[in-house]
């Protein structure tokens, strides 16, 4: 079955157009990011701005083009943290069903969580049993989803992300020491509320999931430019990670455009993603007793788990029709048979 899924977070929007077989196995055709900022300025507005509404448009303009030239059977256009309470939400979710023809989905950030876990769980080899913690570091939010190969067993959404947490905090370049303290403040703020909820140190395996994370391990990795398949599965270790936080961090923003791993879009708000991504990793390795000293950077997301459930919603269709066909088969034998035997009951 072909689907495709599109992912609208705060930062950026991506199309994910792919085969999934019988197995739920993912088979890439397309996967494209556009940066478009939608939640430019809701933390201190409230309501998406028609600069940012404009650019998200135009994005889904063009994806809606590639749909129809890859002739996709279903889509999926999921949207998260940013879009759940904007003022103008009805604004964004008319535009984006005018251009592309399906209704927008605004999920919870417990399906968001489910949704990243699934597609992760969905391409790395885990033990059963072991403790896997995938984190989706965002624009605007950041899910923590615990549970094994078999199924989520634990899921939150938290409103911290890179671009919330750099309009909030870093505005100098590079940051202050003051920025930063108040970045990992806030950020363990989080992470007790979180362990509140959700057994924190149980987590035997981190995976982390999305544009921070994946920028953070290709220049941990020294890579000369952002590449995917190098980068997806890679575990590295805490102190090289730490490395790659601290350069990143400290860099002017003109150092960080000139890195060749480094997405235009990601430019102004990785230092504040590293930053969260460094201090989650830290508060791991002292709730575990020191267990976490690595993390694996996966490039398969929210995106994977989106195409997952289009043709896993189009298995169960398929299965209830075709239970519905053999009843009413069924039912047309009975009839059948009960006028062969009314006829043959009736007197000459």
């Amino acid at each position: 079955m072909r689907v495709a899924a599109i992912d609208c977070g705060t930062n950026s929007i991506r199309l994910l157009i792919a085969d999934v077989d019988e197995a739920g196995r993912v088979t890439d055709v397309v996967r494209q990011m556009t940066v478009v900022r939608l939640g430019e300025g809701v933390d201190e507005t409230g309501e998406f701005s028609a600069d940012a509404l404009d650019r998200t448009f135009a994005a889904v303009d063009s994806y809606a083009a590639l749909i129809r030239r890859h002739q996709v059977e279903a889509v999926r256009f999921v949207a998260t943290s940013a879009s759940r309470d904007v003022a103008n939400r009805e604004e964004f979710m008319t535009g984006v069903e005018h251009r592309l023809g399906v209704e927008p989905e605004v999920i919870r950030g417990s399906e968001e969580a489910g949704l990243s876990f699934a597609g992760a769980a969905s391409v790395l080899d885990w033990d059963a049993q072991r403790k896997i913690l995938v984190v989706d570091l965002g624009g605007g939010s950041t899910e923590f989803v615990l549970g094994t190969s078999a199924g989520v067993e634990h899921a939150i959404s938290t409103d911290m992300g890179c671009v919330r947490f750099s309009e909030r905090h870093m505005r100098t370049d590079p940051p202050t020491d003051t920025e930063q303290s108040m970045t990992a403040f806030e950020t363990l703020s989080f992470l007790e509320n979180v362990s509140e909820v959700m057994p924190l140190h149980e987590t035997e395996v981190v995976i982390g999931v999305a544009g921070t994370v994946t920028t953070v391990a290709a220049h941990a990795l020294e890579l000369e430019d952002y590449e995917p398949d190098l980068i997806h599965g890679a575990e590295i270790d805490l102190d090289r990670i730490h490395q790659s936080v601290e350069e990143l961090v400290h860099a002017t923003r003109e150092a960080r455009a000139q890195m060749p791993i480094m997405h235009p879009g990601r430019v102004d708000v990785i230092g504040a993603g590293a930053l969260i991504w460094g201090t989650i990793l830290d508060y791991l390795n002292k709730v575990t007793e020191g267990r976490i000293v690595s993390a694996v950077a996966s490039e398969h997301d929210i995106l994977d788990g989106i195409a997952m459930s289009l043709a896993h919603t189009r298995a169960q269709t398929t299965g209830a029709d075709a239970q519905a066909t053999r009843a009413q088969t069924s039912d047309a034998q009975t009839t059948a048979a009960d006028a062969e035997t009314t006829d043959a009951e009736a007197p000459a």
